[in-house]
């Protein structure tokens, strides 16, 4: 099965945190966390639809300037998501700025801004062409752990603790839909645009009788199937892929208990391991993960894989103990 998402840490584990999450066979990507984004190509970039931000210290949202730099003078909504007072802080970066040249450009790029808190969530909208004035009122939506959701997946998140509120991420995909070759073949179709197509009338649930159209991609005097037969002749449907991304975070009971939900049965946790065991009173004073901390939790979780990252430069050229001791905890509380 090849996943419809390929994630993967934007920097070195040492450096900023973040994680880029392109889709497969489509101009788009999810981020999350906007710390140092330099190393994404500027295609790259431009993929991006949404931004999930942790919180905003600089190592976590420094990357926003690059992000709204790139994507300036584009025809696009870009949607951005952080933890409370995040609106306000958008807007502290987007009033650094003069916008005096911004309503002149052809192509208006707006972004939607949305801050997390336990009940609710606040949306405001910013337009380019505006000079990224904020528009109307604060539109304000329940919030019970779904963050974002579009027919093929959704974006889950907790508030968690870094003695400040910092979220933890989830993406999940409903189920994923894996084209077999063998089934085009069969039916003499070549691969093309309608594929995606097929996948979006399966994701939306459309009636199983509807009858899906091809257009110019089918065989001779074949342009139109039952959605239901074609699905049986040239799809397999499997459990969709699990993401879970966690950053900044002190090691306490609710703290523990929220992630391992959270993460419960990703194919994939990215998680910190900023600090060895042996400095564990430095990381909980600056509210961090140990790298055994690290292991522990995903093992809990039933990851897997895991991946940690957000080391401390004091074990510059050290990586391998942390690796080892994540490593060695997470099969430890996996045989127990």
């Amino acid at each position: 099965m090849r996943p419809s998402f390929l994630p993967r840490l934007i920097n070195d584990p040492f450096d900023d945190p973040g994680l880029f999450i392109p889709f497969l066979f489509q101009k788009r990507a999810l981020i999350f966390d906007l710390g140092d984004i330099t190393g994404l190509a500027a295609k790259d970039i431009l993929k991006i639809s949404h931004a999930f931000v942790t919180h905003t210290h600089m190592d976590h949202f420094i990357g926003f300037d690059h992000l709204l730099r790139i994507t300036l003078g584009r025809e696009k909504t870009l949607s951005l998501f952080g933890p409370p007072d995040f609106l306000s802080h958008v807007e502290g970066k987007l009033s650094g700025y003069t916008w005096n040249l911004a309503d002149k450009y052809n192509y208006p790029l707006c972004l939607q801004a949305t801050e997390v808190h336990p009940a609710k969530t606040i949306s405001r909208r910013y337009c380019c062409r505006e000079r990224f004035e904020p528009l109307l009122d604060v539109v304000e939506a329940p919030f019970d752990g779904v963050l974002y959701e579009e027919p093929a997946f959704e974006v889950s998140a907790v508030i968690l603790d870094h003695q400040i509120p910092c979220l933890g991420f989830s993406l999940k995909e409903r189920f994923h839909v894996n084209i077999m070759r063998e089934g085009l073949n069969r039916l003499s179709l070549s691969p093309g645009p309608w594929l995606s197509e097929f996948k979006q009338a399966l994701y939306d649930g459309k009636d199983p009788g509807t009858m899906f159209d091809l257009g110019q991609a089918g065989a001779p005097g074949k342009n139109k199937f039952v959605l239901a037969e074609l699905a049986g002749q040239i799809a397999r449907i499997t459990p969709g892929q699990k993401i879970t991304y966690i950053s900044d975070v002190v090691f306490s009971d609710a703290n523990k208990r929220k992630i391992v939900e959270l993460a419960r049965d990703s194919d994939h946790l990215f998680i910190e391991a900023v600090f060895l065991e042996n400095d564990r009173d430095l990381a909980r004073a600056k509210g961090h993960l140990t790298a055994r901390q690290a292991g522990h939790i995903a093992a809990r979780s039933g990851a897997g894989n895991f991946d940690i990252f957000h080391f401390s430069p004091r074990y510059t050229d050290q990586q391998h103990l942390l690796y080892a001791e994540a490593g060695a905890a997470f099969k430890q509380e996996a045989s127990a």
